[in-house]
């Protein structure tokens, strides 16, 4: 990295946080030079910002930024209010863009936008810098999905996101056959201006609007995640050899005879890890991690390379998945399937008693699966269950739990270290064979889930630390990291105010420690408001994205870590065995310079394409949870305040993870205000309060698929109701 390059990072890193000061062993650490020569050419830099009087530095060593950029660049992101938030490139910085600022550019654009020149002291009383969109520079989408609708002789789209438009108006002649009332996919080919409607065409008919399945294809639309592969990528699919070539297990390390599992979800067809485990001599274990060698199959620059990377990750919906890959090779070539050989990328670790990893090997390899289990049997084997345990092979018995205790070795470990281990529960449906939704159940975190999380954590942190940490080399080898900042102090002093309410102490001091927060889970683990706090916890975290620069993660206390076990499904994981295999083979320095030059594009566009999956999974999943509420309307539940807003209460029914809304017209017992520093809504009159975290008995009073909304209202008695049975 150039000295002009360093000083661009620390100039971009302080202005993400214009309104705080650094000492330069943190700035340092957070950008990812720790060692001492990288930590001298660090300083000189700094120096020559300093000399420049691009940066300040102040009382007590510290730094702060200086000057104030005018002009930047970045992604809208509109809320349903018309105001909205500029996300500056390269920067966790958000703009702020008033109603009135927004130039005619909607959701999802990326725009221009002209700072506001703020004085020190507004600086320091706002929390984000305010500005106006002044150009568009690429719109967001030219696809909306939206329902049809008709008014005498106009017809037009109502997009199901209203951030975007409150209506596209279509010609008679631009119909595509499709009815009033259908959820449709309209192109969009002028956006309008002032009192002017976007105009566009219908291009597919999805279905009829508040269909189940039409929403969730509306879904799929809305997030542009495509159903089909092109058909060069699935022709280049089907010309790969199904059959294992003599010469390329003769590279490899045979481990064949080695015995090794796969544990995986009831439903998965895509298997990309097994795991094995043998004892050795000194005492320690060989524990292995064998993942699928995509990168033998998915060339670089190739047909299914470049589908790949621009999915960059599989996404799973309810009764569904986006695969990243095609089927036959997501759930043919190259899953480990049990009885059959599979080319894989192992790693070997030397791990003590205490948890330590004394050693390891990273090598190609080829395996062969002694046995497809699901989390639910391998659970059943750890609880002694003699139905399942006398059908299977003692010494796989044995294996799974020495395993077991391994696992749990690790787990101490990393908590003792400073890991933050967040239970995050999932919900899972029960469907009826047309495919609608029958019963809602909170998915159970087995023991099984963290012996295989535990075993894949080791071996990405094992990795990491393989490729980032010096190996007598001045500069580190380009690598793709997965990396979590620090938390805002401002965000977990809020989160300590909150917790506090509930009776339950987070020590903050300023220097924000993941070992703090884990002792907070630890205090509510088990109690009523355990998922709130975690949900909370979650929000005042930082996101985890990846970066070709190492700042190590704070949420797992790792100082390295990286994602190589899911290449069937991410694309980083991809990338990484590809790195592997080019690094042990020896990298030409221009090869080298290349890499370097393409990560920071893979990093951001991966990390881009991961937030996007996760909307639309959320988008998925509350369909599916409209859908079943349905069948609930006028009936009750038990439900716990999950947000407080000036226009109502967010309540979630804890046994299905269901969130709909209170609105604050249906409080009319009393005129209620909004305390935001207390979160909650108090009655004017009765003095009465509704607090974040308070328990509830709710009715369920309307429903709407094509809104995604389900709305309660408080039952007064507070009675249980018998709940009505559906067919």
């Amino acid at each position: 990295m150039t000295h002009d390059d360093i000083r661009g990072r620390i100039l971009e890193f302080l202005a993400r946080f214009p309104n705080e000061t650094f000492k330069s062993r943190e700035m340092a650490r957070r950008l990812g030079f720790r060692d001492e020569m990288a930590y001298v050419r660090f300083k000189e830099a700094l120096r020559s910002l300093q000399d420049e009087r691009l940066i300040e530095r102040v009382k007590g060593k510290m730094y702060q930024h200086l000057s104030i950029l005018q002009q930047a660049v970045g992604e809208l992101r509109l809320t349903r209010q018309g105001f909205g938030f500029v996300r500056l490139e390269g920067s966790d910085e958000e703009i702020y863009v008033a109603r009135g600022d927004t130039a005619g550019a909607t959701h999802g654009d990326v725009v221009e936008v002209a700072l506001y020149v703020q004085s020190e002291k507004e600086r320091r009383r706002k929390e984000r810098r305010e500005g106006e969109v002044t150009k568009i520079v690429r719109r967001g989408r030219s696809e909306v999905v939206g329902t049809l609708e008709h008014e005498r002789k106009t017809y037009f789209v109502i997009p199901d996101d209203v951030r975007i438009a409150p209506a596209i108006t279509v010609a008679r002649d631009d119909l595509n056959q499709a009815a009033e009332g259908d959820k449709v996919v309209v192109a969009v080919e002028s956006w309008g201006r002032g009192h002017f409607h976007p105009e566009g065409r219908i291009v597919e008919v999805l279905g009829r609007a508040g269909e189940a399945n039409a929403e969730v294809l509306s879904v799929l639309r809305e997030f542009n995640l495509p159903r089909e592969f092109p058909r060069p990528v699935l022709n280049e699919a089907d010309a790969i050899p199904a059959e294992i070539a003599a010469e390329e297990v003769a590279r490899r390390r045979d481990l064949r005879n080695t015995r090794c599992v796969t544990i995986d979800p009831v439903d998965a067809k895509d298997f990309d890890d097994a795991v094995s485990l043998e004892p050795m001599e000194n005492g320690n274990w060989n524990l292995g991690v064998h993942i699928a060698d995509v990168s033998h199959y998915v060339r670089e620059g190739s047909e299914l390379d470049r589908e790949a990377a621009k999915r960059a990750t599989s996404v799973y919906v309810p009764r569904g998945v986006i695969p990243m890959l095609p089927e036959r090779l997501s759930g043919g070539l190259c899953s480990l399937r049990p009885n059959e050989d599979r080319l894989t990328y192992s790693v070997f670790m030397e791990v003590t008693p205490r948890g330590a990893v004394k050693a390891y090997e990273i090598t190609a390899s080829v395996i062969h699966s002694d046995r497809r289990y699901t989390y639910e049997e391998v659970q059943r084997i750890l609880d002694g269950d003699g139905s399942i345990r006398d059908d299977e092979p003692p010494e796989r018995v044995a294996m799974l739990e020495q395993m077991q205790k391994l696992a749990s070795v690790l787990t101490a470990k990393r908590l003792r270290e400073g890991a933050i281990d967040f239970e995050s529960p999932e919900a899972a449906f029960v469907f009826d064979e047309k495919g609608q939704p029958t019963e809602i159940k909170v998915k159970q975190r087995l023991q099984s889930h963290r012996l295989v999380e535990e075993f894949m954590l080791l071996a990405n942190r094992t990795v990491a630390r393989h490729i980032g940490l010096p190996h007598g080399e001045r500069h580190p080898q380009p690598f793709l990291y997965r990396i979590h900042d620090v938390p805002d102090p401002a965000k977990v002093a809020e989160l300590a105010t909150f917790v506090a309410k509930f009776g339950y102490k987070l020590h903050v001091d300023g220097n924000v420690r993941s070992k703090d927060l884990q002792r907070l889970l630890e205090q509510v683990r088990g109690s009523e408001v355990e998922n709130l706090i975690n949900e909370v916890a979650l929000r005042a975290m930082a996101k985890a994205v990846y970066s070709e620069q190492n700042i190590g993660h704070f949420g797992l206390g790792f100082d390295y870590y990286s994602h190589f076990t899911s290449p069937i499904r991410r694309y980083p994981d991809l990338v990484i065995h590809r790195l592997l295999r080019e690094y042990a083979s020896g990298m030409a320095p221009e090869r080298r310079e290349a890499v370097a030059r393409k990560l920071p594009f893979t990093a951001k566009h991966s990390s881009d394409m991961e937030r996007n999956a996760m909307e639309a999974e959320r988008a998925a999943t509350k369909v599916m949870q409209v859908e079943y509420m349905q069948r609930h309307l006028g009936d009750d539940f038990e439900a716990v305040i999950s947000g407080v807003q000036h226009f109502g209460l967010f309540v979630k029914v804890q046994e299905m993870l269901v969130e709909g809304m209170i609105h604050v017209r249906d409080l009319d017992d009393d005129y209620y205000i909004f305390d935001e520093k207390k979160y909650s809504l108090t009655g004017r009159r009765s003095g009465r309060e509704h607090r974040l975290g308070d328990k509830l008995r709710v009715q369920v009073t309307r429903v709407s698929t094509e809104d995604r909304r389900i709305d309660f209202r408080i039952v007064d008695d507070g009675a249980p109701r018998k709940r009505r049975q559906r067919s």
